[in-house]
């Protein structure tokens, strides 16, 4: 089962939603991001780092259903590649 981000990520609560996300990372393997309507670069953060603690873990992080813009700002920040949104 996914996880499902919620519809809004920003900085005001990018921060809680990392350490839920870091507190069960089998369910981060695969992320939905069908909700997600309002975001800035903080999401980047997060999705980055669950993906790091992934890694660690010898396993990967999959996102889907990402919006246009969140692809086009992980290409803004050229981590398009490591977060499989390439």
């Amino acid at each position: 089962m996914p996880y499902s981000l919620p519809d809004i990520v920003t900085q005001q609560n990018a921060v809680k939603l990392e350490k839920e996300g870091l507190m069960d990372l089998a369910v981060l393997r695969l992320v939905d991001c069908t909700l997600l309507t309002d975001f800035d670069s903080s999401l980047l953060a997060v999705l980055l780092s669950w993906q790091k603690a992934l890694q660690s873990e010898g396993q990967r992080l999959t996102i889907v259903n990402a919006p246009e813009k969140l692809k086009i700002l992980a290409g803004v920040y050229d981590v398009s590649a490591l977060l499989g949104l390439a």
